[in-house]
């Protein structure tokens, strides 16, 4: 196999979220079984790699999506047209997958722009909204144009968007395929190593549905009406008789706290003082 076959893809269409509610996700993941994957990362083959991330990452994935499984490159050395659908998306569907990476074997070519236009279709990209996200450790052998292909799914779709993910790729090859990202406004990551592959496909496969919004804090209690004075002192000769408004006078103190008098806050003349 020529030394520049080195990829792996995956893709996938998520269901969009309704404004009534949210919409389970249609995913298929499409994986790019080309030689090259059995190159090694921290002496690991990227395969072996691939394989535990998907695991991985499935069993976060919420219960209700839809997931299937295509391949390609997979069956037949030095073929453009192995790409094979093994599992049509279904819910529930995480161990099939897992499964059928385990069992595969890694020998064919990388068409990997067929494959992802294969992908869009079968998931009817052209009537409801889809998402691509494909996972390549190399470029596209078989003569196929990513980024014309990311303008032509975003022209022709409802809403088309493609992610992309470089396994192990140099900057430079990564600019070759980002492109694909970038027609469809998705977005690249790079990954370099094990870790950064789990969180790239949990980033874009197993995604968390946003938090509702927290309930609004409850108002606060309106304040009782507090009385314009709270102290209005009156003086008579005798219980029941005439209040005296001439010649008094309140001197008003605050009070310590062992209840002696403390310093004085202010002296009022007449009838009625107030603080």
């Amino acid at each position: 196999m020529a030394g520049l076959i080195r990829s792996v893809a995956a893709a996938l269409l998520f269901l969009s979220m309704t404004s009534f509610g949210f919409a389970a996700n249609k995913v298929i993941i499409i994986l790019d079984a080309s030689g090259s994957m059995w190159a090694q990362i921290d002496g690991k083959p990227k395969l072996e790699i691939a394989r535990e991330s998907l695991r991985t990452v499935l069993q976060s994935v919420p219960a209700d999506d839809e997931i299937g499984f295509m391949a390609y490159g997979h069956r037949t050395k030095g073929s453009c047209d192995d790409i094979e659908l093994i599992v049509p998306p279904q819910a529930g569907s995480a161990s099939a997958i897992s499964s059928a990476a385990d069992s595969m074997k890694f020998l064919g070519k990388t068409p990997l722009t067929a494959a992802v236009k294969q992908a869009a279709e079968a998931l009817k990209y052209t009537e409801d909204k889809a998402t691509v996200v494909l996972i390549t450790d190399g470029l596209e052998t078989c003569g196929g144009d990513p980024c014309a292909l990311g303008k032509e799914l975003k022209q022709s779709g409802v809403d088309f968007t493609a992610d992309v993910v470089g396994f192990g790729l140099t900057a430079d090859e990564g600019k070759q395929i980002a492109c694909l990202a970038e027609n469809t406004g998705g977005k690249y990551i790079q990954a370099s190593d094990e870790k950064a592959l789990q969180e790239a496909l949990v980033e874009t496969v197993a995604a968390p549905i946003p938090a509702p919004a927290p309930e609004p804090a409850p108002a606060p209690a309106p304040e009782s009406a507090k009385p314009e004075f709270n102290f209005m002192p009156s003086l008579v000769m005798a219980e029941g008789g005439d209040p005296i408004t001439d010649g008094n006078a309140w001197e008003i103190y605050k009070a310590k706290s062992d209840g002696t008098r403390g310093d004085q806050v202010m002296t009022e003349y007449g009838a009625q003082d107030q603080t």
